[in-house]
């Protein structure tokens, strides 16, 4: 195997993991948005800021760090620049962003399988 058979082998391996895990995580979103539907009788909207809140909280970002995380943690709470993406990834859902990153996943790895085939065949 060459070394451009491993790269092409590496890059579909990546976006196959990026793309169904984030298809997983869509799914799982959805179900349990339809979930509560179901249950309380009302949409629950989790934002694309609400997600990445969480991942920062995961992450156990202190509220006194100083770090790039910390300040997007911040920046998330209270804005005071860059106004108009802040409102845009406080509307866009985040199972729209999930599956967004998992069709572009998952055209990854199509793209460096059918790469991968192409240099085996010698086209």
């Amino acid at each position: 195997m060459t070394a451009r058979d491993s790269a092409w082998r590496i890059v579909s391996v990546l976006g196959a993991v990026v793309g169904y895990g984030c298809l997983a995580a869509f799914l799982s979103l959805v179900g349990l948005q339809v979930y509560r539907w179901f249950q309380e009788g009302d949409w629950t909207h989790v934002s694309l800021a609400d997600g990445i809140r969480i991942v920062l909280t995961r992450l156990h970002i202190p509220d006194d760090a100083t770090g790039r995380l910390a300040r997007l943690s911040h920046w998330l709470d209270a804005p005071v620049n860059w106004l108009g993406l802040h409102k845009v990834i406080e509307v866009l859902p985040a199972s729209l962003a999930l599956f967004s990153i998992a069709v572009l996943g998952n055209f990854i790895f199509v793209y460096g399988t059918d790469r991968l085939r192409s240099y085996r065949r010698g086209t």
